[in-house]
């Protein structure tokens, strides 16, 4: 590897512009000569990360049915409790009116069931006593248990068992009643799933259905998030991740313009992936950024396996742009000012940039040169 940038650099210094001292003058007037600085810098590693929402749910069917109703599109906003999507309602419907007429029938019996278990409480046989007047029937007379030393009726085991009979009745009606209220409270349920609701205040960023469609439990419906709040995600490897904490400040540029920003810490996965290795990290980005989910952002992290070195430091505005490679005017040695392709590192606190390779500490520098 050393070999090979050797050769480039060779490459690099044939292509470089030497200036006469006579042009000195007119460079360094329309710019400003500055002495190459250093500073210490740890190791950086720039990996790719995605801007996704703060909180993000799929809503998903919970019962068979056709859609009846999608409120709304892709970017359409909704606040919590609004609803979002509306399956058809008319067998629920008529099932609850059946279930509900059901119920009803039952109260009447449970009215009825009570009514006679208390007659029987207050007037015991009051039903057989009534068919002769109030003398017992040849039935029971014949059926009725009687004592082997006297002959006298046993009344007693009748009465209980009476009792016995209509309170029967009346908790039998009692569950009938249970029975169509629970049915009742069941249908209720369906036509509560047969309705999404917002979580929380947000947006359609997705819509997976469309009016009409015939959909099954677990279809998809739509994707709704909260993009008031942005963040990065980012799968970092293992070895890097003693150098991360909660609520460290990294910087990070989005694929906007090159939007550099500062993006904090928010949270960091308990667990590795077991098959990349890599530990999933969530960055939270300043409110106001130029970004939306989805896009490509690079995020530049401390390398745990490298250690802080001393780096030449130089201003931005002193790089100059020969294609994809970048280069600054030095005064050499001969008080020529001469392009020089260096290699950048990080950017750092200010409008400062640390330089890898092409440049040593004490080198002049000029800020804003011109090309000619």
């Amino acid at each position: 590897m050393k070999v090979l940038f050797m050769v480039w650099f060779s490459v690099v210094s044939l292509l470089s512009v030497g200036v006469n001292a006579a042009d000195i003058d007119d460079i360094v007037g329309k710019s400003e000569v500055v002495v190459v600085k250093s500073a210490r810098v740890g190791a950086k590693v720039a990996l790719s990360g995605t801007v996704i929402p703060h909180r993000q749910v799929t809503l998903t069917a919970q019962m068979p049915g056709q859609v009846e109703l999608v409120a709304g599109e892709e970017g359409d906003r909704f606040n919590e409790g609004e609803k979002l999507v509306a399956l058809d309602e008319d067998v629920l419907l008529a099932k609850k009116s059946e279930a509900e007429a059901a119920l009803r029938s039952a109260y009447s019996q449970e009215y009825n069931a009570r009514a006679q278990w208390q007659r029987e409480l207050a007037s015991p046989n009051a039903e057989g006593n009534s068919m002769m007047g109030g003398l017992p029937s040849m039935m029971s007379m014949m059926t009725d248990p009687v004592t082997n030393m006297t002959g006298k009726r046993d009344t007693s085991v009748e009465r209980r068992a009476n009792i016995t009979r209509q309170r029967t009745m009346v908790d039998q009606a009692r569950s009938n009643i249970s029975q169509g209220q629970s049915k009742i409270r069941q249908i209720d349920s369906k036509l509560s799933d047969a309705k999404s609701y917002a979580p929380f205040d947000g947006v359609i960023i997705k819509k997976m259905v469309e009016q009409g469609d015939t959909i099954q439990p677990g279809t998809p419906l739509v994707m709704f998030a909260d993009t008031s709040r942005l963040q990065l995600a980012v799968e970092v490897p293992a070895r890097h991740m003693p150098a991360l904490s909660e609520g460290m400040i990294v910087r990070a540029k989005l694929d906007v313009n090159e939007t550099r920003i500062k993006a904090r810490v928010a949270k960091i996965y308990p667990m590795a992936n077991a098959r990349s290795h890599t530990v999933t990290v969530k960055f939270d980005i300043p409110p106001g950024v130029p970004a939306a989910p989805g896009m490509y952002a690079v995020v530049y992290v401390p390398d745990a396996t490298a250690k802080i070195a001393d780096l030449p430091v130089i201003p931005s505005s002193s790089i100059i742009q020969r294609g994809s490679l970048p280069g600054v005017y030095v005064v050499n040695d001969q008080g020529q000012m001469e392009l020089r392709l260096i290699r950048l590192g990080e950017r750092l606190n200010g409008d400062t940039v640390s330089v890898l390779s092409g440049l040593k500490v004490g080198e002049k520098v000029s800020v804003r040169a011109q090309e000619n």
